[in-house]
């Protein structure tokens, strides 16, 4: 199999509590391809939110390897991974976290702060147009609904041009009807080339990424297609 974008064999997180040794993750495997929509489904418990932040750079195995961009990440120095995520990855969490101050614009554009890429600000209008806030682009946070708070954090993801876009439980905290224009959103950054890994509750959203991936107890319990679940997912 040819390696994808985000490459990971035998990831396992243990976390200690005391003497107590907490498996989150065991011997986790998967194989994310370019252009890929994955959507990860569990039990809360189960393990998602871990491998998110494994995948995403922003914790570190306990053991396992992961290769993101045919860059191995594990013995990386701090410095290198921030570099590798602030060029690859875009995050979208369930809370919004835009600053109350800020307008949607200035929310957007925000990471440019940090990553100095300012070709990407010539792309602000572009993003805002994507992310269909086009007449908000000059209102604050307060003056937005739920599902408009978690398109500008979609925007704020996108500004640095990511290849991936790694989102936990981004319509978790939406109604069923905002959710569903979120995932639509989301399949159509998808049908741009986008990579997608979204972690998710809503089976029924689920359904609509490429591939489906079940967490349980830590480990890959099954995979879909979307179209049904299929056999037990290798490793």
């Amino acid at each position: 199999m040819k390696e994808g974008v985000i490459s990971a064999k035998k990831l396992t997180k243990i976390y200690h509590r005391g003497s107590e040794e907490i498996h989150a993750l065991k011997d986790v495997s998967l194989n994310i391809t370019d252009g890929e929509f994955a959507a990860i489904v569990g039990p809360s418990g189960s393990g998602k939110t871990t491998l998110l932040n494994l995948v995403g750079c922003l914790d570190t195995p306990t053991r396992g390897s992961l290769r993101l961009n045919g860059v191995e990440v594990n013995g990386l120095k701090e410095k290198d991974l921030v570099k590798l995520r602030r060029e690859n990855i875009g995050f979208v969490f369930q809370q919004f976290f835009l600053l109350p101050t800020l307008t949607v614009r200035e929310n957007i554009e925000l990471p440019l702060l940090f990553s100095r890429r300012n070709g990407c600000r010539n792309h602000i209008d572009e993003i805002i147009e994507a992310v269909g806030l086009k007449a908000r682009a000059e209102h604050l946070p307060s003056q937005l609904s739920g599902g408009e708070m978690q398109r500008v954090a979609i925007g704020r993801a996108l500004i640095n041009e990511p290849k991936i876009i790694l989102a936990d439980e981004p319509t978790g905290n939406l109604d069923s009807a905002t959710a569903v224009k979120i995932f639509q959103l989301f399949q159509d950054l998808n049908s741009q080339g986008l990579t997608l890994i979204i972690v998710t509750h809503n089976l029924e959203l689920a359904k609509s990424a490429h591939r489906v991936i079940q967490l349980r107890d830590g480990e890959v319990a099954q995979k879909a297609s979307r179209h049904g679940l299929s056999t037990k997912a290798g490793r």
